[in-house]
């Protein structure tokens, strides 16, 4: 996933008001669910403009935000100073490269259907986990493909809850669930978002 996909978008990414939204719902679920404490270090998979990581950040000491997308880091850049948190950013692709360190805790915001191969992320978010470290990963209920109007790396149309719960048990996570986290409207349809927790 070398082509950044996002170049176009990351003047205004945030500027749709529904995806601002969504975001929210997700960090308030993330907040609710996974236990956050103030020394933790967490990781942003897929981090974008930050839309998720600064709604987190004043629980806790260090994010690592990790894309693959210039366009995108260089939005969350800027933001640098207005985070609550200390914040590192990573211009990588997880798929193909690892991080020599490790983190408490593991968050995502509508990343994971940009991912090949979602069996293999979940081994690669294990070994990025300090023991006890969980995951909080959000994402598409399984969708007809038409949620995306245009070409942005889309390598599944969102995911049955039981398959991608499946597929973090068999990566060795325990205490798999899967809850409603958002809905995001579009075009007089409704697209449920779910968030995954789990931990080591």
């Amino acid at each position: 996933m070398s082509k950044d996909y996002f170049a176009h978008k990351a003047d205004t990414y945030e500027q749709n008001r529904d995806r601002v939204d969504n975001v929210s719902n997700i960090a308030n679920t993330i907040l609710a669910k996974a236990h956050i404490e103030p020394s933790m270090h967490l990781m942003d998979f897929g981090s974008g403009t930050g839309l998720l990581l600064e709604r987190i950040a004043p629980h806790v000491k260090k994010i690592t935000a990790v894309d693959i997308s210039p366009s995108m880091n260089r939005q969350l850049s800027e933001k640098r100073a207005s985070l609550n948190c200390e914040l590192e950013i990573k211009e990588i692709d997880l798929e193909k490269q690892s991080i020599d360190e490790r983190f408490d805790g593991i968050i995502s915001s509508m990343t994971m259907h940009h991912v090949r191969d979602i069996d293999a992320m979940f081994r690669r978010f294990r070994e990025l986990l300090k023991p006890g470290g969980f995951i909080a990963i959000s994402d598409l209920d399984k969708e007809d493909g038409t949620f995306h109007s245009e070409d942005t790396g889309v390598f599944h149309f969102g995911f049955e809850r039981d398959q991608i719960a499946r597929a973090a048990e068999q990566a060795g996570f325990s205490g798999v669930e899967v809850v409603s986290a958002s809905a995001i409207e579009k075009e007089d349809r409704s697209y449920p978002v779910f968030l995954l927790t789990a931990s080591l």
